[in-house]
């Protein structure tokens, strides 16, 4: 079978007129070398999932997390221009990850940001998480799609309200394997480093992390950017690419269960549809598949067109996989960021459930006061948020910050939710609960305000 390399003309720099087999490109890197040349290869090694359904390697989802301003997107950046000196990835600079033209003119990071990059043992899909409390819903949004996650702590200020409230989510969602950058490390001496270290540790274990056996990293994602080959540049980068490989245990990924992808993100692709990207939760989605969205108090069902990961056409894609999904027959304006595509009739939207829940203490960031029946506050999970009612059991008149408790959920719109889903409450831009949802019950009506529901 012959093809014509244009695909990868504009990637390689490579004649388009150039002619090669498609099992050759897939044979030994001796006859790789004969027909992409040496300078061709390194890059190709990094595209060659692009002629698989599935990764050669461990696929591994990670994140910046933390303090806006701490360097996290500096970080991400210097991971790529790292890797792409050895062939494993391709350098994606500061401006290219937050090209927003808000995110460029504010210099902060505002949507979620998804880089891929492999290292010698894994690949990895990158999330890099806003720090700004303006934008904390993405933060939470980007988390729960991470296996582990990478905590930003810059040197010159120690942790930060963003810094606990960012390790208090991740938490939430899941993540249990935390690596610390301290970044800036050039800007203050030894015994500041080690203060920063100390008080960083102190809090992975307040949060019920192992504080005690997290790794930590000193570093200027900086000093690396700019090409600087010492222990605290390029070295230190290496170091946490080290860790990351041996630290973050494989995830066991559920491949047997139908698929489920919440939807991060929607756009047009002019002249074929609407995508819709997202990270794979479980199960294996194939190319012409039948699916429905939820959410919303939406359900429309649709096909997969087509499957791409990191704009590489694929066959299929399996859990843990952060994708894009072109879809049949499904206008944009329908699909809302939250949505669930999954196997048809795998799922059922409710707005109503049992769950178990933390009030946040005033000391823990939370609220000050007591928690009475109808409060009425933001509700998030997975990739969404929606207005939501609280309604507290008949035994339990009221929950002080600092009890857990059962309460009964109403939402303002039909969602899905399982047991076993996490959640997180927020009031006033600040996280006050955490919970987890032990029962779905029978959809209520909600005319458009939650606090004259009758229940």
């Amino acid at each position: 079978m012959i093809v014509v390399f244009k695909s990868f003309s504009r990637i390689f720099n490579v004649s388009s007129n150039c002619k090669v087999s498609l099992r050759s490109l897939c044979l030994t890197e001796g006859r790789e070398k004969f027909f992409l040349g040496s300078s061709v290869l390194l890059h190709f090694k990094y595209y060659r999932r692009s002629l698989a359904t599935i990764p050669d390697k461990v696929h591994i989802n990670v994140g910046t997390i933390g303090h806006v301003d701490h360097g996290k997107t500096t970080l991400t950046a210097a991971i790529t221009k790292v890797l792409a000196k050895d062939g494993l990835s391709i350098y994606t600079s500061y401006d290219q990850i937050d090209r927003a033209p808000e995110e460029k003119a504010r210099g902060i990071t505002i949507n979620a940001a998804h880089i891929g990059y492999s290292t010698k043992k894994r690949h990895y899909a990158h999330t890099d998480c806003p720090g700004h409390a303006d934008y904390i819903k993405n933060m939470i949004s980007g988390a729960s799609q991470m296996d582990g996650t990478i905590l930003v702590v810059a040197a010159t200020d120690g942790q930060m309200p963003q810094t606990r409230e960012h390790l208090l989510l991740a938490k939430q969602v899941g993540i249990k394997k935390v690596i610390v950058f301290i970044n800036k490390a050039d800007a203050v001496d030894k015994e500041v480093l080690e203060l920063v270290e100390l008080e960083i540790r102190e809090l992975l274990t307040e949060f019920g992390f192992d504080g005690d056996n997290t790794p930590v990293i000193y570093g200027s994602a900086l000093n690396a950017l700019q090409d600087k080959n010492t222990e605290l540049g390029e070295k230190s980068i290496r170091k946490l690419l080290e860790i990351m490989d041996e630290y973050i245990p494989e995830p066991q990924r559920d491949l047997t269960s139908p698929f489920m992808l919440p939807i991060d993100n929607a756009f047009l692709l002019p002249g074929r549809g609407t995508v819709v990207v997202g990270t794979v939760t479980r199960g294996v989605l194939k190319k012409n598949d039948s699916a429905e969205l939820l959410g919303f108090d939406m359900q429309i069902k649709t096909t997969i067109n087509d499957i791409q990961v990191f704009k590489k056409s694929v066959l299929q894609a399996v859990a843990g996989e952060n994708v894009g999904i072109l879809l049949r027959g499904v206008k944009l304006k329908l699909v809302e960021r939250g949505m669930l595509l999954c196997a048809l009739g795998s799922e059922k939207l409710s707005n109503r459930f049992i769950a178990s829940v933390y009030f946040l203490t005033k000391s823990e960031g939370g609220r000050s006061k007591p928690i009475l029946g109808k409060y009425i506050q933001q509700f998030f999970s997975k990739t969404w948020n929606v207005p939501c009612r609280l309604d507290l059991d008949e035994e339990m008149p009221m929950l002080l910050p600092g009890d857990h408790g059962k309460v009964y959920i109403t939402l303002m719109w039909k969602m899905v939710m399982t047991p076993g889903q996490s959640f997180t409450i927020r009031e006033n831009n600040v996280t006050v609960a955490t919970g987890i949802v032990t029962e779905t019950l029978p959809s209520v009506e909600v005319s458009g305000n939650l606090g004259k529901l009758v229940l």
